[in-house]
């Protein structure tokens, strides 16, 4: 699975859930959170204040 802007962050935990050591990484401790589930990997990182094309670049590789 290709991720990208509009990718929730539960798609990413249900389809590739070691891509969490990532988020985590990234200083997204809040993955178990219900709300964290619909948000985007760009409305987290906007949140998070992370440069979301580099979380991206990690989570493809």
């Amino acid at each position: 699975m290709k991720f990208d802007r509009t990718t929730k962050i539960g798609e990413i935990l249900e389809n590739a859930p070691e891509k969490a050591d990532i988020l985590l990484g990234a200083g997204m401790h809040c993955l178990g959170c219900p709300a964290s589930q619909a948000e985007t990997i760009e409305e987290a990182c906007d949140v998070h204040g992370i440069d979301v094309d580099e979380l991206l670049k990690e989570l493809n590789s």
